[in-house]
């Protein structure tokens, strides 16, 4: 009987050493952008970010696990042309009146090392959610030498199929299905 009690106090003390080990990190809004971007009649690149952003990010670098949670306001959207953001807002595109936010969450994290190379979840747009892998090409974590906390972040990309989501316009003249969408992220520990 001691001997089992003693073997339940270990597995309780590794079990909330584990526990332990995942940190609470928030967006830092001025170094995380969500942003896009599609060929325009395979000549040159339209590209826009979305300017309004929130989110949290779990990470256990040890267990290599995380959750992460990412939204940001479709109104935000900034091409640098006016009369294109205004129909991009437009039912054509995201319909942001009707559906503001856009999210992705995601809770399947790759690693090499304690460095994260991929991070799977779901991506919500328009009312729809698929699912979408976004492959890190920058991970790290650092000592932010102004907030005197760990920052961690990266580049994560991924190219998605925009007709999922119910965005087809200009398809049928010839513009592109596929989108690549860039989350650049850096996160502040908590």
């Amino acid at each position: 009987m001691k001997h089992q009690a003693l073997v339940a106090a270990a597995l309780l003390g590794a079990l909330s050493l584990a526990q332990a080990q995942s940190v609470s990190y928030t967006i830092e809004p001025t170094h995380t952008f969500v942003t896009y971007e599609i060929a325009h009649f395979g000549t040159s690149t339209n590209r826009g970010r979305f300017d309004k952003k929130e989110g949290t990010v779990q990470l256990d670098r040890q267990a290599k696990t995380g959750r992460v949670d990412i939204s940001f306001e479709l109104a935000s959207v900034n091409t640098g042309v006016p009369a294109m953001d205004k129909h991009l807002l437009n039912k054509d595109f995201f319909d942001a009146e009707k559906y503001p936010k856009a999210r992705f969450v995601g809770e399947q994290f790759s690693f090499d090392g304690d460095k994260v190379t991929a991070v799977a979840g779901q991506l919500t747009l328009r009312d729809q959610t698929h699912p979408v892998t976004l492959t890190a090409q920058r991970f790290n974590c650092y000592r932010h030498p102004m907030f005197m906390k760990t920052v961690c972040g990266g580049d994560f990309e991924a190219t998605i199929d925009r007709t999922l989501w119910g965005i087809d316009y200009g398809i049928k003249w010839g513009f592109p299905k596929d989108v690549k969408l860039v989350i650049q992220v850096e996160a502040v520990q908590q």
